[in-house]
């Protein structure tokens, strides 16, 4: 009993020294409203960086918790170029619910800041703290984006129903303000519990199994979007972020949960503080894997600019892992039914969804498409739809040409020029294209690869399918297959079929030009440096002739087997 006394307090002196200058620098800033302080209810980053790295596996992975976090999309939510251009452009367009638009957009992306200022009835400004750079230490709840005390303060209460949905969360009471629990999968000694409480100035560590419930990442990841009219009038919402409804529609609700697949679990007996830390089994790294390639090379490219805190080799390390799952874990591609008809070389080419939501799916820039090739004995193309342009257009896409114009969804494909895009289109009130969230009423169209098990007959209104696709009988939960007719050419003839995606479409950038305003500037001239980055093969296929079967012909309309 005495040797762990001793170690509990050695312990408790080793934090306290080690994080004494992080308990000044530490602290969240105060707003510019007097009774708004974010200090009351979170702590930044750094506080909990310092005990919770320098882990590795036993391979020499290493798996420390405040490295991986750093270099994520979480991490730099609130530092995300795009965002703040976008959020800027709307409030360019609808100027009069500037601020309204403003306290929307901080919900998810500067939590700390607008949890404080929405528990005493305020609403969070996001534009006047910007640029982060000149503020430099100032307004650190801004920039610490979904920081570790965000996530671990969450309550139970309402997860996974529209009660917590747009980051409506309720965050954990403090009882005498200097005990408030903070929420982990294991249990804490009350040595532990008592560093921990006395290095972050009131935290204390309690188990709490909704950490890892998926409707946690739920509260934010369904997002609904208030439309506006002329004047600040309300039209409607628009289901702009929907991948936990998609998730929950999907045959992945009774098998996976968002943390396994977004927050890996190491495999092995690891522990996840350095500080005397105990072996435990089911830790979850905290990379935050997604589907965002672009943001992490941006940051590491202007990291003056915008205040980039992770270290080089960690956004690089961000930018392999997330290539890496995107390439692995999203799609498959398969060529089938090639057959020779007197309409010339007829094929079918099935993509196959392995997530457990649409692909893509969030943020409505997004967007996948099929580039089909197919080549002669000579090497020569015979035909070629969806090819990758240098600038990020799509050669043949009409939205790209064309920001009132867009790609509809495609049962057969016999022309260069029409491109099989798996992506939403908003529209607005007056039913036209837009990018705009803010005039966004609804989808003209809305193909994007359903998960398996979704069935598109049952799903609610918010994740339907929208447009051609609604009534293609080859665009089912799983999957999608569209079938193409091209010249024959000489033999032997060789097919290529890949599947290509991008976190910003072209038009979704692009649109921002107009806007004179300097973070849609920005964003523009850093989307133009990086265009040619800005995509990522998700799956390939190909089939060479001797595969082909003569004259046989596929019926327009009729739904293939595979």
């Amino acid at each position: 009993m005495r040797a762990a006394h001793s170690q509990t307090w050695m312990l408790a002196a080793i934090v306290a020294l080690g994080a004494a200058p992080l308990l000044r620098t530490g602290a969240v800033q105060a707003a510019s409203h007097p009774h708004s302080d974010p200090k009351e209810e979170f702590r930044t980053s750094d506080r909990c960086q310092a005990c919770h790295n320098g882990l590795k596996a036993r391979n020499g992975e290493d798996i420390s918790i405040g490295f991986q976090w750093r270099a994520s999309v979480m991490a730099n939510a609130g530092r995300d170029p795009y965002w703040q251009g976008s959020v800027r452009r709307e409030t360019i367009d609808h100027p009069e619910s500037s601020e309204e638009i403003q306290n929307d957009c901080s919900t998810c992306h500067m939590p700390m800041q607008h949890l404080a200022d929405r528990d005493v009835g305020q609403k969070t400004s996001v534009l006047s703290r910007l640029p982060f750079a000149a503020e430099h230490d100032r307004f650190a709840a801004y920039k610490d984006g979904v920081s570790c005390s965000v996530c671990h303060q969450v309550e139970a209460k309402g997860l996974g129903t529209p009660d917590t949905f747009n980051g409506n969360v309720a965050v954990a009471a403090s009882a005498n303000k200097k005990e408030r629990p903070e929420y982990g999968p294991f249990a804490v000694d009350s040595g532990h519990q008592r560093v921990m409480q006395s290095s972050t100035k009131g935290f204390v560590p309690t188990e709490a199994a909704h950490i890892r419930d998926a409707g946690l990442c739920g509260s934010c990841h369904t997002l609904y979007t208030t439309a506006r009219g002329p004047g600040g009038k309300e039209l409607g919402r628009l289901p702009e972020q929907m991948p936990f409804l998609e998730w929950q529609h999907s045959d992945y609700n009774d098998r996976e949960s968002c943390q396994s697949c977004h927050m890996p679990e190491v495999t092995e007996p690891t522990r996840i503080t350095s500080v005397f830390g105990p072996e435990r089994t089911g830790m979850h790294r905290h990379v935050f894997v997604g589907g965002n390639i672009l943001l992490p090379q941006v940051l590491n490219e202007h990291r003056d600019e915008l205040d980039t805190q992770a270290l080089p080799e960690e956004l690089k390390d961000a930018v392999g892992r997330t290539t890496e799952f995107l390439k692995t874990r999203s799609a498959r591609v398969n060529i089938q039914i090639v057959q020779q008809s007197s309409r010339g070389l007829e094929f079918a080419v099935r993509v196959e969804n392995l997530t457990g939501h649409k692909l893509p799916t969030a943020y409505p820039s997004r967007r996948a498409w099929l580039h089909v090739r197919v080549r002669d004995a000579a090497d020569g193309v015979v035909f070629e739809s969806g090819a990758l342009r240098l600038d990020g257009s799509i050669m043949g896409n009409d939205n790209d040409a064309d920001p009132k114009q867009f790609e509809p969804h495609y049962t057969e494909i016999t022309k260069p020029d029409e491109v099989q895009i798996f992506e939403p289109i908003l529209k607005d009130m007056d039913g036209n294209v837009t990018t705009g969230l803010i005039a966004a009423v609804g989808y003209l169209k809305d193909n994007r690869i359903l998960p398996a098990g979704f069935d598109k007959k049952t799903a609610v209104a918010d994740v339907s399918v929208k447009g051609r696709a609604e009534d293609d009988p080859n665009f089912t939960g799983g999957s999608s297959v569209t079938r193409y007719v091209v010249p024959a050419g000489n033999a032997p003839l060789h097919i290529e079929a890949e599947l290509w995606y991008q976190p910003v479409g072209f038009r979704w950038a692009h649109n921002l030009e107009p806007y004179k305003a300097a973070e849609p500037q920005r964003w523009v001239k850093y989307y133009n440096e990086n265009a040619a980055q800005n995509a990522v093969m998700l799956a390939r296929a190909e089939v060479m002739q001797p595969k082909i079967t003569a004259h046989v012909k596929i019926a327009p309309g009729t739904q293939a087997s595979f």
